[in-house]
């Protein structure tokens, strides 16, 4: 029988070598050549037969006659596997156990863990330094790194770029086309056209680029992170009633909520605030705080009394000074109205002159100093009164009026009373009636029932009297002050428009008492009371 190579026609493009096509023919050959399946033996001759494999059950179901655990299709059994949590026991060179085997879990063996204690210890005090080799390595494991090094730089590079770049239809070329040889199992005319093989090439399936993808792509989860820093623990100990004491963490109880209601302690609530855990200490900076304000309060209060001291004396100073020269004005205007002669004037003033030349220098400044103060004073005065509206200026100055007696005293002219009778009205006191006891019964009661100058006479209470000074009072003897009062500044004498000019008057003016219901309201309430109730009587 010719193969069906010889009877095909040759291809026009070679795509396989020869030694390739025979090694594809044998694979095919072993793929589909028929192998004898192993069956399992007739019912009533299984006798201590049992199903161990998966071929024994025949793609069939389990043998009810054999007592025995049978799993076809691996179907009931429980695969058991290996937990990745646990590791297994491993010991080094010595048989010692290596605890370190749970930290290097995961990683490579190129990467350096630090697990035991003698990787603290410096090389120079370590006990197995002769171990230890520090040589250099050699070029070839120089370049073997090295190599390692650039490649692993590259991959990074490129993953870089490739993320950078656009995504572009994949330029990949297609795989070569393969060949398979297909033999039927059934043989016959009526099968497979009557031939007794095929063959069938397979071509890889062209891929849409813009067809979605079909996969949905899963992140890998992430390795194990760098081994933990080695934990060194001292040596197991006792522990006192002390620590235990000081190791007992209150229960968190708060001071605002109580969602279940408990009730709970004081002193559990104030242990809770951690308050008996703190001690209060001081700052020794507040002592030298306070001790500080008081030594500036001490040395400004001594300050403060020096320069009230000051200017008490000075206060005193100047008063003396102003005393002194109203005394001598006082002393001059006496004279002049004494009617002294301008000899014994000029004299005075020779003698006045003489001592003032002979006053220091120091006196002279201290007088400039002192009108200058004056002048300023003056000054803010005026600028405060122009800065005062009409009526507030009018209120100032209704109040300063007259108010300023200091020249009165030095000149002699202000006499205070010397009697406490005059200082008072002897009228207010030891009156049988008055105020206190109380008003009559009668409503209209008239509280000035005697007259204010019941002895003077009009003429006397409006004429000053002669033993005062007539500079005060403008002097001038009793027929001046009559001609005066008799002068008519007003026209009073010949009355006003409308008033009854029949009597005259020679003292104040007097008023008559008018009646209590001049306009007749009360009559009027009293009849309207008297009358019926329908209403008044009009009649």
């Amino acid at each position: 029988m010719t193969t069906l190579s010889s009877v095909l026609p040759k291809p026009r493009q070679q795509l396989l070598s020869s030694e390739q096509q025979n090694k594809y023919e044998r694979k095919y050959d072993e793929l589909t050549s028929v192998k004898p399946r192993k069956q399992p033996p007739p019912y009533g001759q299984r006798s201590g037969w049992k199903p161990k494999t998966q071929e024994d059950f025949g793609n069939g179901g389990a043998f009810p006659e054999i007592h025995v655990a049978q799993y076809p299709l691996d179907m009931g059994r429980t695969t058991t596997t290996k937990s990745v949590e646990s590791l297994a026991l491993q010991v080094d060179a010595e048989g010692n156990i290596q605890y370190d085997a749970i930290a290097k879990h995961g990683h490579t063996e190129s990467r350096v863990i630090h697990s035991q204690f003698k990787d603290l210890v410096p090389l120079n005090q370590r006990a197995d330094i002769e171990k230890v080799t520090l040589e250099r390595p050699g070029e070839d494991e120089v370049k073997e790194t090295t190599e390692k090094t650039r490649e692993a730089l590259e991959k990074i590079v490129q993953g870089k770029i490739k993320a950078a770049q656009p995504k572009n239809v994949k330029v990949n070329k297609p795989l070569e086309p393969t060949y398979i040889r297909y033999t039927p199992g059934q043989q016959g005319e009526t099968y497979n056209s009557g031939a007794t093989q095929r063959i069938i090439r397979m071509v890889e399936m062209p891929v849409d680029p813009m067809e979605p993808p079909k996969f949905k792509h899963k992140k890998i989860p992430r390795g194990p992170p760098s081994p933990p820093a080695p934990v060194l623990h001292s040596p197991p100990r006792k522990v006192t009633a002390k620590e235990q004491q000081e190791w007992i963490i209150p229960p968190c109880i708060s001071n605002w909520k109580n969602a279940k209601g408990y009730t709970i302690p004081l002193d559990k609530r104030l242990a809770a605030d951690g308050r008996g855990l703190q001690e209060v200490t001081i700052n020794d900076n507040f002592s030298k705080l306070s001790e500080a304000l008081f030594a500036a309060d001490r040395h400004a209060r001594e300050e403060v009394k020096q320069r009230a001291l000051m200017r008490d004396k000075l206060a005193q100073k100047e008063k003396e000074e102003k005393e002194k020269r109203l005394r001598m004005l006082a002393q001059k205007a006496r004279e002049e109205r004494a009617g002294i002669s301008s000899a014994s004037g000029g004299a005075t003033g020779a003698v006045a002159e003489s001592e003032s030349e002979s006053e220091s220098d120091e006196e002279k400044v201290r007088e400039r100093e002192e009108l200058r103060r004056d002048r300023r004073k003056e000054r803010e005065r005026e600028y405060r009164l122009s800065r005062m509206g009409a009526e507030q200026r009018a209120k100032y100055l209704a109040r300063e009026q007259n108010r300023d007696i200091s020249e009165k005293i030095a000149l002699g002219l202000a006499k205070p009373t010397l009697s406490k009778e005059s200082m008072f009205d002897a009228r207010l006191f030891n009156q049988s009636e008055g105020l206190d006891s109380g008003f009559k019964d009668d409503e209209a009661y008239d509280l000035y029932d005697k007259p204010l100058f019941a002895g003077a006479s009009s003429s006397s209470i409006y004429r000053p009297k002669k033993e005062y000074d007539s500079d005060l009072y403008g002097g001038g003897n009793a027929e001046s002050v009559n001609k005066m009062l008799n002068v008519d500044r007003f026209g009073i004498t010949k009355g006003f428009q409308g008033a009854d000019t029949a009597h005259s008057r020679d003292g104040p003016v007097e008023f008559e008492k008018e009646e209590a219901d001049p306009f007749g309201f009360n009559q009027f309430l009293d009849d309207a009371k008297k009358g019926s109730k329908r209403g008044l009587d009009t009649s």
